[in-house]
């Protein structure tokens, strides 16, 4: 699924034009988005949590020359689902 399949379906599920639907469903990434870069862990009960994961700065190896080479710190996007996203992916009730 797409956003703009999202959209449609979020517009389908609460009669709201497509327009509002993405309007709200934009609303909730900019929300989620805002939150992540200041630091903030994001977490819809049953759903799943949004954090920022630090990431040491390491000895890698250029795949192409062999050379030892040196990747920076950095930080990225980890999503853990919750207990009911994964009964529901995995076909069971909770």
């Amino acid at each position: 699924m797409n956003k703009a399949q999202l959209i449609e379906e979020v517009s389908k599920a609460t009669k709201l034009t497509k327009k509002e639907a993405a309007f709200a469903v934009n609303a909730v990434i900019d929300t989620i988005t805002k939150s992540l870069k200041k630091g903030e862990k994001v977490t819809l009960v049953g759903f799943g949590t949004w954090d920022i994961r630090k990431r040491k700065a390491r000895k890698g190896v250029n795949p192409r020359t062999g050379e030892p080479i040196k990747i920076k710190a950095s930080k990225a996007v980890a999503f853990k689902p919750g207990a009911s996203l994964k009964a529901a992916v995995a076909g069971k009730k909770k």
